[in-house]
């Protein structure tokens, strides 16, 4: 990184605040460094899990999806929120088990990153599961979701042609494809 001029931005005050079922939208008015005023849309979230699960037959545990707010079915990695004060570890074997049935002897922490942070506040922990076992699957009463095993190579190619759009899979998968 360059040095240069602290770029800051320094909160005023909120405008307005909408709470949801868990997420609330937020909107700052806050001073910049240069000395203007702006306002500052935002999404708060409690954080969040993503878990890429493969089989010992080198099968990436996937789930399907009807994703309202793009309206349409997507592949994704296995995920789920935090609840309030949960250890991360925790959530992922819970949200692993709920979605898919598959239960992991084997954890690894990968990452943890920003989900969109132009305008929410979402940090998602990655985790790595091996050495599954399959149980049943018991998802929340408001998920209607599938799941697959798929080669990491077909993976692969269905990003190449746009089949997987998720961005916390995307990021898995290419953690994964670099790792083997």
């Amino acid at each position: 990184m360059t040095g240069g001029t602290t770029v800051e931005e320094k909160y005023i005050k909120t405008l307005q605040e909408q709470q949801g079922s868990f997420l609330t939208f937020r909107q700052d008015e806050v001073a910049l460094s240069n000395g203007a005023r702006a306002t500052r849309d935002m999404v708060l979230h409690p954080g969040a899990v993503a878990i890429i699960a493969v089989t010992e037959e080198e099968e990436v545990i996937f789930v399907k999806q009807y994703r309202y707010p793009v309206q349409t079915v997507l592949y994704e990695i296995p995920a789920g929120k935090l609840e309030k004060g949960e250890d991360p570890l925790i959530c992922a074997t819970r949200e692993l088990e709920e979605e898919t049935g598959f239960v992991a002897k084997s954890w690894e922490k990968i990452t943890t990153f920003y989900t969109a942070p132009g305008f929410a506040n979402e940090t998602m922990h990655l985790y790595y599961a091996r050495d599954l076992v399959k149980k049943e699957a018991h998802p929340d009463p408001d998920e209607i979701i599938t799941f697959a095993k798929i080669k990491l190579s077909e993976a692969l190619q269905m990003i190449e042609k746009g089949e997987i759009q998720d961005a916390k899979t995307l990021i898995a998968l290419l953690w994964l494809a670099k790792a083997k």
